[in-house]
């Protein structure tokens, strides 16, 4: 980035902040949402201060990678970064590394570090993320237990898996837990993945893809356990031996399912349930926080000097009509720029399309669209599923609300339009692979 964005202030406000060189913006959270925040601050324009405080003794980087290409051993630690550490001197942003926000005062504009520093600020952006959930039952804490959220969690998980040899059980079917599953495996690991629901990701995006996943985990060795949960994580004190299962698949353990009392073998668990969003500062201070930091589609939170964004925020969506929290890379990556660029002055309205991706085994896949309108459309395949070459487009009243491409590529951006356009589809017409999907974005959408 040309760093003569620093000195040349081209921001437009009614908040004279903005244009003052001596004001401070403080960005807490040091992920990738913080990091492309500092950057859309300085595209603007701002040529204050940008301190970033960032939890962890690192730079700001992506978290995809620690569960795919850098748990797998074909990334180096260098790649996950946002930026090169010299850009954040190159842009007049300081970074507190291992340094985390006890206290925030939205009267006195004040945010409190943990070694007690007190930092001023005229904006502050709140990109605290989101924490692993934990398991909730006993031997969380056995050595071999796994939860994986930062980048010291994978490097341990990491050590743990690559010599291969173990007896892997993951505890949770979604995106995590089988992109762990396929790069333990990888390694030579007997793995074996439990989940409640009747599919592997069929929350995320129904049986008929889900299953699509399963049958590439079970052909790639993975044991699918569906429908059962654990009671508790099991072992000595030298590490984990196994996981009790309850037999049941809702959220009551349960003593009467078929599976009640078994324990599943295991030397390495990892815990991949979801994760919450870190919202007690924000609660503390007395924002409006429900499900996340409730911000309006700017980013700005019930006081309107501070904004958030990323997993921590529940932003109003313009399509949707409420708000929408999301966790994932694609979220983070551009609504990170647009809300540094709305505290900065600019006139921002968020209305992407949420966007995430995955790679497990030979299969990589792009996902956009809307997942609560997804719920209850119809899938419609395009390509071979045998093969796991194809697209998956879910269709509500005639129009594409999502779509999903599997080792078809350079097509995400036209899926992408498809879904904006709101034009009604014949699904027979989408299916067939002869009808160019730029060809079906023919007509006006019709008026919400």
């Amino acid at each position: 980035m040309d760093n003569t964005a620093t000195s040349d202030n081209t921001a437009t406000s009614d908040n004279t902040a903005t244009s003052d060189n001596t004001a401070t913006f403080v960005i807490v959270g040091g992920g990738l949402a913080g990091a492309r925040a500092a950057e859309g601050i300085r595209e603007e324009g701002f040529s204050g201060r940008v301190v970033l405080v960032a939890g962890e003794d690192e730079f700001p980087y992506i978290r995809p990678p620690l569960s795919k290409e850098y748990l797998g051993g074909t990334a180096e630690r260098d790649s996950i970064f946002v930026h090169p550490a010299e850009w954040y001197s190159e842009q007049n942003v300081d970074v507190l590394r291992g340094r985390t926000a006890s206290a925030l005062s939205t009267e006195t504009h004040e945010v409190t570090l943990d070694n007690g520093e007190v930092l001023h600020y005229d904006k502050l952006l709140l990109a605290t993320g989101a924490g692993s959930r934990r398991f909730p039952g006993p031997g969380v804490d056995l050595p071999g237990v796994y939860h994986l959220r930062t980048v010291g969690e994978s490097e341990s998980l990491h050590e743990a898996l690559k010599a291969g040899g173990k007896k892997v059980v993951i505890v949770g079917a979604g995106w995590i837990g089988l992109e762990v599953a396929s790069a333990a495996r990888q390694y030579g690991n007997e793995v074996t993945v439990l989940g409640r629901e009747t599919v592997p990701l069929n929350v995320a995006v129904g049986d008929e893809v889900g299953s699509v996943f399963g049958e590439l985990h079970r052909q790639n060795g993975v044991t699918l356990r569906m429908e059962t949960g654990v009671k508790e994580i099991v072992g000595v004190a030298s590490g984990v031996t196994g996981v009790l299962l309850d037999g049941d698949h809702d959220d009551s353990p349960s003593d009467t399912g078929p599976d009640a009392g078994e324990i599943v073998p295991a030397d390495v668990v990892v815990v991949g349930i979801g994760a919450i969003p870190n919202v007690g500062l924000a609660k503390d201070a007395g924002l409006n926080v429900d499900n996340g930091i409730v911000v309006d589609a700017s980013f700005r939170t019930s006081n309107p000097d501070v904004y958030a964004v990323g997993d921590v925020a529940s932003v109003f969506h313009p399509v949707l009509g409420h708000h929408l929290r999301i966790e994932h890379w694609g979220n983070a990556e551009k609504a990170g720029v647009a809300a540094g660029r709305s505290m900065a002055g600019s006139d921002v309205e968020y209305d992407e399309i949420p966007y995430f991706y995955t790679d497990q085994f030979d299969l990589g896949m792009e996902y956009s669209g809307y997942g609560e309108l997804a719920k209850d459309a119809d899938v419609v395949f395009r390509g071979d599923r045998d093969k796991r070459e194809f697209i998956a487009f879910w269709v509500a009243d005639r129009r594409v609300v999502a779509g999903m491409n599997v080792n078809v590529w350079d097509v995400n951006e036209t899926v992408q339009n498809l879904i904006r356009s709101r034009v009604s589809v014949d699904p027979a017409a989408l299916a067939d692979e002869s009808n160019s999907l730029e060809a079906l974005i023919t007509t006006q959408p019709e008026p919400a």
